[in-house]
């Protein structure tokens, strides 16, 4: 896939994007702790993310999921709190796929007309909409009030003495009730009671998941059999139907992207029909895929049909190894090698919801230490970039918010408020603050106003400068594009580097750059020299510990 623009992502949960509530406690409720609500991201705050360089806006806990909060008086029907995580809930348990969370709406019976405004108010300001299409599990008491008429809901008309029926939605563990280790589920009339339990989200086929498995959760049914593996897809499975018709209703109101939520546990037969049948009707829409095993990175990509997959297992670890456990700058020339031939597909981060923020303690610390890091994987391909909202500030998610505990992230699972964010909307940055998001802004801004790094080829220099860099700590590359290339060095040291990078005449033929005077411009720090490329030229670079350089060449 080959684009005149880098996409770039800016991941937000409105649930605590706008939330400036100064003193929250621990497991809050609402009314504690407030809430983020769709209208307050406004014009002004899509500005500022659209400076940043995004040319997306991942909306993250946007469909209704399940909650302890209770809106009955507002005809929403409450959940029990004994199969919810935290108080504001998993917005991967979702309770309706054709609604929208409550909790994100100034006024709860108008909020589905509140979220449309809010695309469009994106798309005025000059960017794409992301939501999250969850297809593996839905919450356990999944209910839809809201589904178009016509729409038969999910487990309606299923068999529930059937462990596997390919017309079932769900999976039944017959004869046993639902009684999850180590979970509470009350007592009396306020338990929580499952009779048949049904198999839960994390493909744990027993009525006895633990506390750590997706217990919230329920698992689809996609048509395969878990003890035997085998398949059965045709005719169309009932759960196909019904999970394309939620893809086109989300469709319709102008969503411009889905990010799938584990994708790869949901077979591949089923993203090839849908994602087909979605694309007939929005030929531009896109699909992202969470997923997590590179063996099947092609299948996803060549028979699913996705348009970009998550690159966790490769880039993420690899950087997140140099960074914290003393591995080799050397091993990222593996991570292109794995994903060579699909590179375009895939999508590159240093944060999101699941993984630690690199200024927590459990990470780098501080934000600046990443500098390398951020640089190689903005900048290393065509792919996608996505940052994760507060990442730009250096959020060290150093609060203990509730159900996640302190664990490095910041909380998916509890009404809260973000001090980062909370400065910057209030117009209270620190000093540091506002000089890591103007890095950023730099960074991001330049994959898209340099030709080389949004559309250029890949050039690795590692195996010519065995010399004259410490491959332990640095790494070197080209992106070249019309006649013009940009050298990237990154330092991963804790110390200064002062050397030469050798460019051999390969890579001058593959940018179709002839011996020659060229101007050399240092987008990072703004200077600009005059350069001579001949055979095996060597370039003089200067870099500060944990740090980067880019360095554009042309004429």
């Amino acid at each position: 896939m080959k684009a005149n623009k880098k996409m770039i992502i800016y991941q937000l949960m409105p649930r605590w994007f706008t939330n400036c509530r100064e003193h929250c406690v621990a497991n809050g409720s609402i009314r504690q702790n407030g809430c983020g609500k769709f209208n307050e991201i406004d014009e002004e705050k899509l500005r500022s993310i659209k400076s940043l360089g995004a040319t997306h806006v991942w909306y993250t806990g946007i469909i209704e999921h399940a909650t302890a909060t209770d809106y009955s008086r507002q005809g929403i029907a409450p959940c029990n709190p004994h199969v919810v995580k935290g108080k504001a809930g998993s917005p991967y348990a979702i309770r309706d796929y054709y609604d929208v969370c409550p909790d994100m709406a100034v006024k709860v019976k108008n909020r589905m007309a509140e979220f449309e405004a809010l695309v469009e108010r994106t798309h005025r300001a000059g960017l794409n909409v992301i939501i999250d299409f969850v297809p593996n599990h839905v919450a356990r008491e999944y209910e839809s009030d809201a589904k178009p008429a016509g729409v038969s809901d999910l487990g309606e008309g299923d068999n529930p003495m059937m462990f596997f029926d390919p017309k079932n939605n769900f999976y039944y563990i017959t004869g046993q009730e639902f009684a999850p280790n180590g979970v509470d589920l009350g007592s009396g009339k306020d338990a929580y009671r499952e009779f048949p339990a049904r198999a839960t989200g994390n493909d744990c086929y027993t009525a006895s998941p633990n506390r750590d498995d997706w217990y919230e959760t329920v698992k689809l049914n996609y048509g395969v059999d878990p003890w035997n593996g085998s398949t059965h897809f045709y005719p169309i499975p009932p759960t196909w139907t019904k999970m394309l018709d939620i893809l086109l209703f989300w469709a319709a109101k102008g969503v411009d992207a889905f990010r799938c939520d584990m994708a790869h546990m949901v077979p591949v037969a089923f993203w090839q029909w849908a994602i087909s049948e979605v694309k007939a009707q929005y030929p531009g829409i896109i699909f992202i895929a969470e997923i997590y095993d590179v063996g099947l990175y092609h299948r996803y990509i060549h028979e699913g049909g996705f348009d970009y997959l998550y690159d966790k297992v490769t880039l993420y670890d690899t950087l997140r190894g140099i960074l914290c456990h003393g591995w080799p700058a050397s091993d990222l020339t593996r991570c292109w090698q794995t994903v060579e031939g699909i590179g375009d597909h895939m999508l590159n981060f240093l944060e999101n919801h699941d993984e630690q923020r690199i200024a927590s303690r459990q990470f780098c610390g501080e934000p600046w230490r990443a500098l390398p890091a951020l640089v190689v994987s903005a900048t290393m391909s065509r792919c996608p970039f996505m940052v994760y909202a507060g990442q730009e500030l250096g959020e060290p998610a150093a609060d203990a918010e509730g159900y996640s505990g302190h664990d490095g992230r910041t909380t998916i699972f509890d009404y809260w408020s973000v001090p980062s964010l909370r400065r910057w909307h209030q117009g209270k940055p620190t000093t540091a603050e506002r000089r890591l998001r103007a890095m950023y802004r730099k960074v991001l801004r330049l994959c898209n106003s340099e030709k080389t790094l949004a559309r250029g080829a890949f050039f690795d220099l590692m195996y010519v400068n065995q010399d004259t860099l410490d491959t332990r700590h640095q790494y070197a590359y080209l992106r070249h594009c019309d006649g013009e290339m940009t050298l990237v060095v990154a330092n991963f040291s804790d110390k200064e580097v002062s050397t030469s990078v050798r460019i051999p005449q390969h890579a001058l033929d593959c940018a179709q750059m002839p011996d020659g005077t060229y101007t050399c411009h240092n987008l990072l720090e703004g200077s600009s020299t005059e350069v001579s490329l001949s055979p095996d030229a060597m370039l003089p670079i200067h870099i500060g510990p944990h740090n980067a350089a880019l360095y554009v060449i042309k004429h």
